[in-house]
């Protein structure tokens, strides 16, 4: 556990730290995995669903609908790609760009969620970014463990 980071609220500073030891974990167990070996199981799926779904759920925290170009991607996070973990950096760092300009007069103020638009607020959904993500991050290890 680390402490607050200086000059941020102290829910965005958790949420600051929530997004550093995902990225700490990544580069533990997915920074050195050859692509062939994460991609012989479900890490990954694992792993490039935590990159995609970080865009999009953050492209909501912004208050903003999904491009077209992220709703094509979706169904394509089964496919193969070189350099996951350099997707999943690139999402985290819009997510702390975007977590670094919330302020709690904000964390009340409603986001929409999806094509059915399902109301949560914004420090829920900043909170749910990583959680979701320490999920799928989690998922990803183990199935990196089992296919040793």
């Amino acid at each position: 556990m680390d402490g607050p980071i200086a000059g941020f609220d102290p829910v965005i500073s958790h949420l600051l730290r929530g997004s550093e030891h995902i990225r700490g974990d990544v580069g533990k167990w997915l920074g050195r995995v050859p692509d062939e070996v994460l991609w012989s199981g479900s890490a990954g799926f694992h792993a490039k669903h935590l990159a995609g779904s970080t865009e999009r759920l953050t492209t909501y925290l912004q208050g903003r609908p999904l491009s077209r170009e992220q709703l094509t991607a979706i169904p394509l996070e089964h496919e193969q790609v070189p350099g996951v973990t350099a997707l999943i950096h690139a999402a985290f760092d819009v997510y702390d760009a975007t977590v670094r300009e919330l302020k709690p007069e904000d964390f009340g103020t409603l986001r929409y969620i999806g094509r059915q638009r399902l109301p949560v607020t914004a420090v829920s959904l900043a909170i749910h970014i990583i959680e979701h993500g320490q999920r799928h991050l989690g998922q990803a290890i183990e199935a990196l463990k089992c296919s040793k």
